[in-house]
């Protein structure tokens, strides 16, 4: 199935252009979190969201999740790994599936923490987003799972069944549950780093206060698995400004058929500029998707 429209995210800005677009009739594929975002659950009070004073996250988080089931939009809980253009549709790879969808909403707000040292530049090349895509590359061999959340513990155990030794670092509070397959790490690592170590070795993971390179931990490759990855990666040529993907205010991207907003947008990271965000976005898409349908039959009518 080809889905209308993709949103990637479900906070404020992913719920928002979610509604819309399916009162807009259009299918709509909403990918993230079932339990929505984090970031609202925690919150003690929110003041200024519109006809709900002094709500608390918890309870705007399940007027947003009532709201949802109300009008039948389902959540797929996955994290998305790579949107690719492909001309006049989009391409999402997921650790379990591939969707495709005629247009994308990037609204998976901004990446918490920076990036370990090396891990841009080793990308692809012994660092990883995607334990189901890359496990079957480390056969027999050893692989490091930093993980921020414990939706990758299921992970671990699989990609514990296809290599020889499987580290795993958790970076939350909870207590990992994992097979005895998995070692269980402590240290928080700050770095990945190249080092030939063997023709077979092209990473490995340094841990926080280690100041030698024979402490180093070797490993054939290093799965990073946060909530989100950052757009620039997510997406490939998407244009940036800084840290946040560039928009204009129809909250159009560079790439023909992509719209981005909420935090992943810019400050203020506000809930209810998201949720404006999110709203202008999924019409910007709507107006879009009416173009190419217009331009199409266009083309029908003239080969006629």
């Amino acid at each position: 199935m080809r889905y209308d429209i993709a949103v990637i995210g479900t906070g404020p800005a992913g719920i928002s252009a979610a509604i819309t677009g399916k009162i807009r009739n259009k299918s709509i594929l909403l990918l993230g979190s079932a339990d929505l975002s984090e970031k609202i659950e925690k919150a003690h009070q929110i003041l200024n969201y519109p006809g709900l004073p002094a709500i608390s996250g918890k309870e705007l988080s399940e007027k947003l999740k009532e709201h949802l089931s109300s009008m039948d939009i389902r959540i797929t809980p996955e994290r998305v790994n790579a949107v690719y253009a492909m001309g006049d549709y989009f391409v999402l790879q997921t650790g379990k599936a591939m969707y495709e969808a005629r247009s994308v909403i990037l609204a998976s707000g901004v990446i918490q923490g920076k990036a370990l040292d090396g891990e841009k530049e080793l990308l692809g090349r012994g660092v990883s987003y995607c334990v189901t895509c890359d496990a079957q590359f480390y056969k027999n061999k050893t692989a490091a799972i930093i993980s921020y959340n414990k939706e990758t513990e299921a992970e671990a155990d699989f990609l514990a069944e296809i290599a020889e030794k499987v580290y795993y670092f958790p970076m939350y509070k909870n207590d990992p549950q994992v097979s005895d397959k998995v070692q269980i790490m402590q240290e928080n690592p700050v770095a990945v780093k190249a080092m030939e170590v063997s023709s077979e070795t092209p990473g490995i993971v340094k841990l926080e206060g280690v100041q030698t390179e024979a402490d180093l931990l070797p490993v054939d490759g290093v799965f990073i698995m946060r909530d989100s990855i950052p757009p620039q990666q997510l997406v490939p040529g998407l244009a940036m400004d800084g840290n946040h993907v560039s928009v204009n205010l129809k909250m159009e991207t560079n790439i023909p058929g992509c719209f981005a907003c909420g935090d992943i947008t810019g400050k203020p990271y506000q809930y209810i500029r998201a949720a404006g965000q999110g709203n202008t976005a999924v019409l910007s898409a709507v107006a879009w998707l009416s173009e190419m349908d217009r331009k199409e039959k266009q083309k029908e009518d003239n080969s006629k």
